[in-house]
């Protein structure tokens, strides 16, 4: 199966800051004790086993925010090694949007050759096991001013968040039609144990799809389903396929996050099973096509 990955991470603990595994914990997402180790693009493929990696989509790791910067120079200089392929083919950096340098920051990341856009984590939420960041960036005006800085730079703006944030999200993606959108995770559907959790979910990605520059990973599912089968990750990318069609929509591993719950072949045969009986030319776009598409790779 040759794939293209649309969201991986690499850390190297040796010669960069990750705050997150300084002290890592337990939460949601599993244990993160266990991803306390560098994980670099030979540990990637090397796991890969029967999966032919062709081309990768890096997606910021939580680096140093006092210098997100550093997180981009490093991945490119890995990218620019004879012996990389190429990889990672393209970058999603870090930036506080909220912050009075985001400018500088956008200027900065945007000179690399592979970054292709922007991830600001945005999930909120009121239990406080699912927040991750505690305020509502999108309703702050100088965060909205940065934010429409990313169409100066063609950057796209990866967009992760809960469904309760959708509403909000697809007015910002109306307002930036010029600007690409891509949801992470298939909309990290948190409130899964009500009839009014799905319909968050569910309508969200709708309002989201409505907007002709949004696009869907479908990505992380194991975050919420630590024990998932095929079965039990069927209904959510059918869900998200029916909401976004095969032309918006594309798979990823989110590894080695996902890692805690399944190997990186499991997570794509996984996928493969569930559109099984796509065309060809479906299949291609959801696990190679979109992805080289929309990330310009």
């Amino acid at each position: 199966m040759q794939v293209v990955d649309s969201h991986i991470h690499l850390w190297d603990l040796s010669t960069h800051r990750y705050p997150w595994l300084e002290n890592p914990g337990v939460s949601f997402v599993g244990d993160a004790r266990e991803l306390k180790h560098n994980y670099l693009l030979d540990d990637l493929l090397g796991e890969a086993g029967e999966i032919e990696v062709l081309k990768l989509v890096h997606v910021e790791a939580n680096h140093d925010p006092a210098d997100p910067v550093e997180e981009t120079r490093w991945l490119q200089s890995l990218a620019d090694a004879p012996e990389s392929r190429g990889m990672p083919n393209a970058l999603v950096a870090a930036v506080n949007l909220s912050a009075a340098n985001a400018p500088a920051l956008l200027e900065a990341h945007a000179s690399f050759a592979n970054t292709r856009g922007i991830r600001q984590i945005l999930n909120v939420h009121q239990n406080k096991l699912y927040d991750y960041v505690g305020r509502h960036f999108m309703r702050e005006r100088q965060w909205r001013e940065h934010f429409a800085l990313l169409r100066r730079h063609d950057l796209s703006f990866d967009l992760q968040l809960y469904p309760s944030q959708m509403e909000e999200a697809a007015a910002l993606a109306r307002e930036h039609a010029d600007t690409l959108f891509i949801v992470n995770h298939a909309g990290m559907f948190v409130d899964r144990n009500s009839v009014a959790g799905y319909r968050a979910w569910r309508d969200g990605l709708r309002m989201l799809a409505a907007c002709s520059n949004v696009a869907v990973k479908i990505s992380g599912l194991a975050m919420f389903d630590h024990r998932w089968t095929v079965e039990s990750l069927r209904p959510y990318v059918l869900e998200t396929i029916d909401a976004f069609g095969v032309e918006r929509a594309m798979f990823a591993s989110n590894f080695p996050v996902d890692r805690l719950f399944g190997s990186y072949t499991d997570v794509w045969r996984a996928y493969a099973a569930i559109v099984a009986d796509a065309s060809e030319a479906d299949r291609a776009a959801l696990f190679r096509g979109n992805a080289e598409r929309f990330y310009r790779i």
